[in-house]
């Protein structure tokens, strides 16, 4: 490896890997472990390749803008995060920053961040960052001493760069501890663009319209929806997104608050209510592929390809699902598949988006490990990031041009939109026990064949 070349892709880490507990990580990105090493070889490759052919001169130029984080050479910043191959994309992102700087940044990636993160918690084998996914357990390492609150340094950039609310996920009783990644859409709805049009169908503005496009389909001998919540130990939580958008539609942003933070009880009128209108798809043997029964045994990250066939018409899924399709596919609103935003159940709350996000935390607190944090929460930082592919982030300062994909830009236009009602993921900042528990397997029961009020008193009773 080049001396300049300082950053590394993630390695795989000797210690026993778990099942994926987050379900705000795409099937993508759960690579192998070969595929850490494989990388590493590459970068390492091109970065001693551009290094022989920069002049001292260009080089000279190419580091100004990284001269304030400079000071440090010779160090090293460990970084924890989910698989591989967001973390090769990260590497490239941060290449010409750590080259500048020589500061050297280690990237393991790990299929079970959470758990891992909590093993290593308030040990000497602490990463320096780690990115991770649920506000709960940002909140449970603040209340464990073992996350730093963030510098000044690095909140004066988050405070520029996103909308206070997306702040608010990363802090603590007022304090900010951990600043957002990526960032992405989840209330989209996929579909093939000809096949809606050969259909005779318009992209539905309403929920109703949405269910009548959908038994127009079916009662022409039509498959209007594909569903899938199978993913291994995490197997349901599809199903809690389509709950929580529903829920985050029918009832307003504030009932959402107060059922996340249990001021109402789980299994409350108003979520029964939700729960009984989602049922009017995930309940429809007319209207799922392989009927309600195969819901649960249907892999999530294959679940929406045979919309490519008009084997079925709408998939939802978050926007990372473009990542899914096969390569060749033009995911775009003219291409072979495309997205909308779940239409509006009641027109005069408008469409929320329903978002997930990963967050940068640190358990170090050096000179270096803060040059690192405050580079991550820049707006240079995340436009390489965005330019290195299938990545979205909600930072303000981005240019909409550096997306190459329409859905990942589209995805950026609803999250920096200030008209735009946002909620997080509601079973990510619920306790452990609910949102990655009695949540998951509650509503896999529920397509299975249990009650509405029965699965939902379930979950109730196993609130911490």
């Amino acid at each position: 490896m080049s001396p300049r070349d300082t950053t590394t892709a993630p390695q795989p880490a000797s210690r026993e890997r778990k099942p994926m507990k987050s379900k705000s990580r795409s099937g993508r990105t759960a690579a192998a472990g070969a595929l850490g090493a494989l990388s590493c070889l590459l970068l390492a490759a091109c970065g001693t390749a551009d290094a022989a052919q920069e002049t001292e001169a260009g080089r000279a130029a190419a580091c100004a803008p990284y001269a304030a984080y400079r000071g440090h050479e010779g160090t090293t910043v460990s970084v924890l995060m989910t698989g591989n191959l967001d973390g090769v994309r990260l590497a490239q992102a941060l290449r010409r920053f750590s080259d500048c700087t020589s500061i050297r940044i280690d990237i393991e990636g790990n299929t079970s961040v959470e758990d891992e993160v909590r093993k290593r918690a308030g040990t000497g084998d602490a990463p320096d960052l780690a990115i991770i996914a649920q506000p709960g357990l940002i909140a449970e390492l603040v209340g464990s001493g073992d996350f730093k609150p963030v510098p000044d340094s690095v909140a004066k950039l988050a405070k520029e760069n996103w909308a206070p609310g997306w702040l608010e996920y990363g802090s603590v009783d007022g304090a900010l501890y951990a600043v957002p990644y990526d960032s992405s859409v989840k209330s989209f709805v996929w579909y093939s663009p000809a096949a809606l049009k050969k259909g005779g169908h318009a992209v539905p503005e309403t929920w109703d319209e949405m269910m009548a496009v959908s038994e127009k389909i079916a009662a022409s001998g039509g498959t209007p929806w594909c569903v899938g919540f199978e993913s291994g130990g995490a197997t349901g939580w599809p199903g809690t997104d389509w709950l929580e958008d529903v829920m985050l539609r029918v009832h307003g942003p504030e009932v959402y608050d107060q059922w996340v933070a249990h001021a109402i009880p789980f299994d409350d009128p108003k979520v029964v209510e939700a729960a009984d209108l989602a049922a009017k798809v995930l309940k429809n043997d007319r209207y799922v592929r392989g009927g309600t029964a195969g819901i649960a045994k249907t892999s999530f990250t294959k679940a929406g390809q045979p919309v490519l066939e008009n084997r079925c018409t709408f998939y939802r899924m978050a926007s990372f699902y473009a990542g899914n399709w096969p390569r060749g596919t033009k995911v775009a609103a003219d291409g072979d598949v495309f997205a909308f935003q779940m239409p509006a159940v009641d027109p005069a709350k408008g469409k929320p988006a329903l978002v997930a996000s990963t967050f940068v935390g640190a358990f170090g607190d050096r000179p270096e490990v803060v040059a690192v944090q405050e580079y991550l929460a820049s707006a240079d930082f995340a436009g390489k990031r965005v330019a290195a592919g299938s990545w979205t982030t909600a930072n303000n300062k981005v240019d909409l041009d550096l997306y190459t994909g329409d859905i990942d830009k589209l995805s950026a236009e609803i999250m920096r939109d200030p008209g735009t009602v946002v909620r997080f993921d509601a079973s990510d900042m619920m306790p452990a026990a609910v949102g990655a528990g009695s949540f998951w397997t509650g509503m896999t029961d529920w397509v299975g064949g249990k009650g509405t009020e029965q699965v939902l008193a379930e979950i109730e009773r196993s609130w911490p």
